[in-house]
C-alpha cells in the first residue's frame, strides 16, 4: 500500500476551507473589476531566464526549477508580477497603456513552511502598467483597504513607504549603489532586531557604522502620519531624492484618506523594504491588528524598471498581491470561518423511495429559484439524514412523506432553532416553499456566525 501523504509544505484543502477559499477569491474578482482592472492569466512555467535574477538571491533559490523534455531550462513562477512584465512586453502593443490587469493563480517557492506559508499558494495580484502617475499609486491603497473591507475585516493597518527616500539617503552618502544590499538588511529589522540588522547592514552592504545609524534612523522614524512626514527632510538632510520621494509619499497617503481610507488604517512606515529587488519607489505592507505576527497578507509596491529586461519600451508597473493562503489561515486561528462543509444551504431528506422523482422535482424547482439544494441519496431513517445535515453545516430540511405528499404540503426545519413549519407545496405552485425558505435563509444570514453565512462562505463573525 502506497501511504497516502502530502509533500512538505504542501496542503490539500477540506470543503469547510475551500468555500471560503474560492469565495475570497471571488469577492477579490469582484473587487478588482469594481476598478476597472481586467483578468489575465498566464502559463505556470516560464523560461527559466524570464524568473530567475528577477527577485532576490534568496527567491532564486526557492524557484522549482527543471529541465523540461525538449531539454529546455524552466520554472514555476514563484509569483505573478514576474510573468506580469513579460505577459506586458510581449502583448503591450495589443492591449496599450495604461494596462489595468488582475491575475488570482497559484505560485511556487522552495521555501520553509511556517504557519500560513506554504510552498504552492496562490496570489490574487491587481497591477496598473504603463504609467507614472501618483494617482494609480494611490489607487493601490484604496483597492487593499476595500478589499480586506469586502473579505469581512475592519481591523488591519496598511503600511507605506517610498523606497525613494532611502535612495536618496544613500545618495547623499556616496553609496547609490548599495541600496539593494541595503534594503535587504533592512527588510530583516523586525525579525531580527536593531544591533543585528545594524550589524548585518555594514557586513553585507560593506557601509560603516555611522552610515548604518543613519539608515536606521530613518526606518525608525515613528509617530503618526504627519508626524513622520514633518520629520523626514531633516533625516534626510534635504537631499532632493529624499524630497522627491517625501513628497510623493505625501501625496499618497493624502489622496487614499480622499479616496475614503480611514486615517486609522494607514501607517506611513519607513522601515518596511520589501525583500523583492524589482521595486523602486512606494511599497505596501498589509497586517492584521488582531494577528500581526502572521504577517503581511496584502504586499506590492512600485516596479518601474521590471518590464526594462524584456523590451525598450518603458512600462513602469505598481500594483499588489492578496497573500489568499496566508489570510486563510489566519481566519482559522481568529475563529472567523464558519463551521460548514457544504456549499447548498438546504437538504431535502428521502425517506420515501416511492416519491423518489417528487424529490428531484422538488429540488429542480427550487433551484430553478436560486437556492442551492442537496438531495440525500440514500432511504435511511430520518434521524440519520437529519444527523448528517446538522454535521454538514445545512442551514434547513425540507422533510415530505407520504401524509405530506398526498396534503400538498412539507415540513421546513431549522436546524440552528429547531423550529419547524408547515408549508404549502405542489409541483404547480412551488412559490409558498421557496418563499419560507428564503425568509429563513435571509434570517439566518443575519445571525454572526450563522450557518448560511457557511453556504455563501463569507467569513461569519468578522
Amino acid at each position: 500500500m502506497i501511504q497516502p501523504r502530502t509533500l512538505k509544505g504542501f496542503r490539500d484543502y477540506l470543503p469547510a476551507v475551500m468555500m471560503p477559499r474560492e469565495q475570497m477569491m471571488q469577492t477579490a474578482r469582484d473587487t478588482f473589476r469594481s476598478f476597472g482592472f481586467a483578468p489575465i492569466d498566464t502559463p505556470v512555467l516560464e523560461y527559466l531566464e524570464i524568473l530567475s535574477g528577477k527577485g532576490s538571491d534568496e527567491t532564486d533559490r526557492q524557484i522549482y526549477r527543471f529541465q523540461d523534455n525538449g531539454g529546455r531550462d524552466v520554472g514555476m513562477r514563484f509569483d505573478l508580477t514576474v510573468p506580469l512584465a513579460r505577459f506586458a512586453a510581449q502583448h503591450i502593443g495589443t492591449l496599450g497603456t495604461p494596462f489595468k490587469r488582475y491575475h488570482i493563480a497559484p505560485v511556487w517557492r522552495g521555501e520553509n513552511p511556517q504557519a500560513g506559508r506554504y510552498r504552492e499558494f496562490v496570489q490574487c495580484d491587481f497591477d496598473t502598467i504603463g504609467t507614472l502617475s501618483v494617482l494609480a499609486d494611490i489607487e493601490a491603497v484604496a483597492v487593499i483597504n476595500q478589499l480586506l473591507e469586502a473579505i469581512g475585516f475592519d481591523r488591519f493597518t496598511i503600511s507605506v513607504n517610498n523606497r525613494t527616500i532611502l535612495t536618496g539617503l544613500l545618495d547623499q552618502f556616496g553609496l547609490a549603489d548599495k541600496s539593494v544590499p541595503v534594503l535587504r538588511s533592512l527588510d530583516k529589522l523586525t525579525k531580527i532586531g536593531r544591533e543585528k540588522t545594524h550589524e548585518e547592514m555594514c557586513r553585507v552592504a560593506e557601509i560603516d557604522a555611522a552610515q548604518a545609524d543613519a539608515v536606521l534612523a530613518l526606518a525608525q522614524c515613528d509617530g503618526d502620519a504627519e508626524s513622520v512626514l514633518a520629520q523626514l527632510p531633516e533625516i534626510t538632510s534635504g537631499n532632493p531624492i529624499a524630497a522627491e520621494g517625501i513628497q510623493r509619499l505625501t501625496e499618497i497617503y493624502r489622496g487614499a484618506l480622499a479616496s475614503g481610507v480611514p486615517a486609522r488604517r494607514l501607517k506611513l512606515d519607513v522601515s518596511i523594504a520589501r525583500g523583492l529587488d524589482y521595486y523602486t519607489g512606494v511599497i505596501f505592507e498589509t497586517t492584521l491588528d488582531d494577528l500581526p505576527e502572521i504577517g503581511s497578507v496584502c504586499s506590492g509596491g512600485r516596479y518601474d524598471n521590471l518590464a526594462g529586461l524584456y523590451t525598450k519600451q518603458h512600462l513602469p508597473g505598481i500594483g499588489a498581491s492578496l497573500g489568499l493562503d496566508r489570510l486563510l489561515a489566519a481566519m482559522e486561528q481568529l475563529k472567523l470561518l464558519p463551521e460548514a462543509s457544504t456549499p447548498a444551504p438546504l437538504l431535502i431528506t428521502n425517506f420515501d423511495h416511492s416519491h423518489r422523482d417528487d424529490y428531484l422535482q422538488m429540488a429542480a424547482h427550487l433551484r430553478a429559484a436560486g437556492i442551492g439544494v442537496e438531495v440525500y441519496p440514500d432511504t435511511k431513517k430520518l434521524g440519520a439524514q437529519l444527523k448528517y445535515a446538522d454535521r454538514r453545516g445545512f442551514t434547513a430540511v425540507i422533510v415530505a412523506g407520504g401524509n405530506e405528499w398526498d396534503e400538498n404540503r412539507c415540513q421546513l426545519k431549522t436546524l440552528a432553532t429547531k423550529e419547524t413549519t408547515d408549508v404549502a407545496y405542489t409541483h404547480q405552485d412551488p412559490a409558498a416553499l421557496v418563499a419560507a425558505i428564503q425568509s429563513v435563509l435571509s434570517a439566518s444570514a443575519t445571525s454572526p456566525g450563522s450557518r448560511s453565512a457557511a453556504a455563501d462562505g463569507s467569513p461569519a463573525g468578522s
